[in-house]
């Protein structure tokens, strides 16, 4: 099985434990998770980006200061903006949130639901579930020669066949190696390939 069908997988599980939705950003690194999915409402959503609440949220305050789990109520990080207060105007009265990995590459998820406290065990198997998700994205600590070599052509702007030409290989081998390194990099395009790979330092 796939890392991306994993992911989808591991993605519909927790939407089961998540009534009024969640969401995941798995390896944030230099600010950047490596790959991000949320469900809250719309208009919540919304009204969050707007206020670039990201900056001042507690839950990703919390995320960032401990490893574990807790329930939103169980937070004692100020909150002078009352995100969480706002948050239950739209159903998102309660909530837990789960954070891993290491400060460089952390992973930071949480759930919310509208009519009572998460059980211990829902809280257990929402943190299992994004822990095993943290695992399967682990991202690659290189790339191959071949890989790097593919990917530089194409961020100075070469076009397939031309890149092919100038590392004298087919330009079926040549998006072979884009395909691989989009796979190594769990990106969906060449460009988010490209990008990632610098984040990562590995161009």
């Amino acid at each position: 099985m796939s890392v991306r069908a994993d992911l989808d997988r591991y993605t519909q599980s927790l939407s089961a434990l998540a009534p009024n939705g969640f969401f995941y950003a798995l390896h944030i690194r230099f600010a950047l998770p490596l790959i991000h999915h949320q469900t809250f409402p719309r208009a919540w959503t919304d009204h969050y980006t707007e206020e670039a609440y990201a900056l001042r949220d507690p839950i990703i305050a919390w995320g960032f200061s401990t490893t574990g789990t807790t329930r939103w109520s169980e937070i004692e990080i100020p909150d002078p903006f009352d995100i969480l207060g706002q948050s239950q105007e739209h159903g998102m009265v309660y909530g837990l949130a789960v954070s891993c990995g290491p400060m460089q590459s952390r992973t930071i998820a949480s759930s919310a639901r509208a009519d009572r406290e998460f059980t211990d065990a829902e809280i257990s198997r929402f943190q299992q579930i994004v822990e095993d998700m943290h695992t399967v994205t682990q991202p690659p600590e290189n790339l191959t020669p071949a890989q790097i070599e593919a990917l530089k052509l194409i961020a100075e702007g070469h076009r397939h066949a031309a890149a092919a030409a100038e590392l004298n290989i087919s330009e079926s081998a040549l998006k072979a190696r884009l395909t691989s390194a989009r796979q190594r990099l769990l990106a969906r395009t060449t460009a988010e390939a490209i990008q990632r790979a610098r984040d990562y330092r590995l161009l």
